[in-house]
């Protein structure tokens, strides 16, 4: 059996929060239109995977919670749709140029670990969301990290 791989992905919680997650049990992650987020959906999500839930663009950024990776990368069919946001004139359903994965509800976090917080701890010095000049919205997380990050909501 493989071992999970762990991941960060963003949203803001005005558009898609952990509260809608947690409401709606699954629901499609899609809208990604950055090629590296998409690959890392594309070439490392596998089911079984689980990220933390980060909310961005709000007074206090940071990680609020956990979810399940619990349907491998497939094509987002919004970019399809001339009425979505998301809409991308250059992909189609015979070619599909973005790709979304289907994310389940594990866990809220008693308290944000704000963005903040994160900066303050040696031990997550290398992690991607806090290099300079990254705003990627899915990065991986290595073992160590979700683990020291995991102690931290406990706390």
């Amino acid at each position: 059996m493989t071992k999970p791989a762990y991941w960060l992905m963003k949203s803001e919680p005005n558009t898609y929060g952990i509260d809608d997650l947690a409401r709606d049990a699954v629901e499609p992650w899609d809208g990604i239109r950055n090629y590296q987020a998409r690959n890392f959906m594309r070439d490392g999500m596998k089911c079984g995977d689980l990220a933390f839930f980060y909310h961005s663009n709000c007074t206090v950024p940071g990680i609020v919670g956990i979810l399940e990776i619990v349907r491998e990368a497939y094509p987002d069919h919004t970019a399809w749709d001339p009425e979505s946001h998301y809409y991308d004139p250059r992909s189609s359903a015979d070619k599909p140029r973005w790709l979304m994965v289907d994310v389940g509800y594990k866990k809220t976090f008693p308290k944000i670990i704000s963005l903040a917080e994160l900066r303050q701890h040696e031990a997550l010095a290398e992690m991607r969301i806090l290099q300079k000049g990254n705003r990627l919205s899915i990065t991986p997380v290595s073992r160590e990290e979700w683990d020291y990050i995991c102690k931290l909501a406990e706390s």
